[in-house]
């Protein structure tokens, strides 16, 4: 009985995740990729000149880079065949009652209304190539926080956005990062003055509804010295039979003594490629948080990166990534230990099943001058049968020798012995491989807040239900 409900839980969270909402757009570029498109996409906005000519700039750079071929197989991706910009809607409001209908029952049925109300200082919500809502507690603005899309942002404070758009990932820094650029339509700016320490996450949540499409979203966070802030990112898609692109820009800027925390939930279906590109600089005693969990996707290439830039400065990246079926889930960490008295930790989770592959790739750098540095790489792979697979690629570069470095890896499988105790007790044998699981992954989840957590551990025991009985 006890395992109908459970099954019965699954299913009911997975349509929760996986539906298509009906919905016209009102505009879309149609498929394939050119100038023309991207000065459409540039004028439908209203964008000034320095903006479309560094569009214009990244297409030039986009064509010119090769499709890398380093990582996983990205031949069946067609840039030809996905569609760059679908506007789903002609409003952007601060209201969740002025959406539209059908957009706001998606995101209802999402519970994003009601994780705002609960647990956010402010939110901001895309559906396809738009952001549709935005909000902040008034408490927080008239403290001087700025929380909206990347568009209104543009629009309303350009100034900022000039000077700090691209510093950080150049467009020349890798093909789909030129994507982006040339392309990058919503996403979230978030700025927190000097001194401004938010006691509540902000989030943002991004849905992609329709098949054969491409969402590019640019988000930009500035932390000004002392500020401090956790931003929360949500990422879902129904399933198609053809594939789509997920090609975000990160961009955080976290200044003397600030803090930034980053948390990532990424449940992208099936037929989804996410390739980000996401990177944070960080200055004297700033400490930079990466949280990311990666479900579901066809293949996954991110390795969010710190440059360490300040003295003192600091970074944490933790990582768990699930390669259940026929899937490519790779990720990892780059860390620049750039000035002195710096310090890193990088904890790397992966699970591989039902024939998944999961990869470890990451670049940890100790550049000379950055004396008294510390550093430490902890990568653990749990594999759940014989046809999964799981590779670490790591690159460390120590070239400072009053520095400390240290790297560990564990591979294993999952204990008969813990399984059999477990089922002893009267737990069902899929719930309790799962509970092994969640144990396995518990120093990453507990960094996650409660709420988000509960949501993260549903997600894990829906892709492990996926296994049946795994050995």
């Amino acid at each position: 009985m006890q395992e109908r409900k459970d099954l019965s839980a699954i299913t009911s969270y997975q349509k929760k995740q996986d539906f298509i909402t009906d919905i016209t757009p009102i505009y879309e570029t149609g498929k394939g990729l050119s100038r023309a498109v991207v000065e459409e996409i540039s004028r439908s906005k209203s964008e000034p000149q320095w903006m479309l000519d560094i569009r214009l700039r990244a297409l030039e750079a986009f064509f010119s880079k090769p499709v890398p071929t380093w990582g996983a197989d990205l031949s069946e991706l067609k840039f030809d065949e996905l569609k760059y910009y679908t506007m789903p809607s002609e409003r952007k409001v601060n209201n969740w009652d002025e959406v539209p209908k059908e957009i706001k029952e998606t995101f209802d049925k999402l519970g994003i209304p009601e994780m705002e109300k609960k647990y956010l200082a402010g939110s901001v919500a895309q559906f396809e190539s738009q952001g549709i809502y935005s909000r902040l507690r008034r408490e927080w603005q008239d403290k001087g926080v700025i929380f909206t899309d990347m568009d209104t942002a543009l629009r309303e404070h350009p100034e900022i956005i000039k000077a700090y758009f691209g510093r950080i990932i150049p467009f020349s820094d890798n093909k789909f990062a030129a994507l982006n650029t040339a392309v990058w339509s919503g996403g979230s700016f978030l700025y927190v003055p000097r001194g401004v320490v938010l006691d509540l996450p902000v989030q943002a949540y991004f849905r992609m509804n329709l098949s054969g499409e491409g969402q590019f979203e640019r988000t930009l966070i500035i932390a000004e010295d002392g500020a401090s802030v956790h931003y929360i990112e949500g990422c879902t898609a129904p399933r198609y039979s053809a594939d789509s692109l997920h090609a975000a820009i990160v961009e955080v800027y976290v200044k003397d003594h600030a803090r930034v925390r980053y948390t990532s939930v990424q449940n992208w279906s099936e037929n989804v490629i996410n390739c980000p590109t996401k990177r944070a600089w960080v200055e004297e005693e700033g400490r930079m948080e990466w949280v990311q969990g990666s479900l579901g996707s066809k293949i996954t290439m991110t390795y969010p990166s710190s440059v360490l830039r300040g003295r003192g400065a600091s970074a944490s990246h933790l990582n768990v990534a699930l390669g259940i079926g026929n899937v490519w889930k790779e990720g990892g960490a780059k860390v620049i230990h750039a000035a002195p008295e710096t310090s890193s930790k990088v904890v790397a989770k992966s699970i591989s099943g039902n024939g998944g592959t999961s990869i470890y790739r990451g670049l940890l750098r100790i550049n000379p001058g950055a004396y008294n540095s510390k550093a430490s790489v902890q990568c653990d792979a749990l594999i759940l049968d014989d046809h999964s697979k799981s590779n670490t690629y790591p690159h460390n570069e120590i070239l400072e020798e009053k520095s400390a470095f240290s790297h560990e890896a564990y591979v294993g499988k999952i204990s008969e012995e813990q399984v059999t105790y477990l089922m002893s007790r009267g737990i069902p044998e899929d719930e309790s491989r799962s509970l092994i699981v969640l144990g396995f992954l518990d120093d990453v989840l507990r960094e996650i807040p409660l709420e988000y957590s509960l949501e993260f551990n549903r997600l894990i025991r829906l892709e492990m239900s996926k296994l049946g009985a795994v050995g």
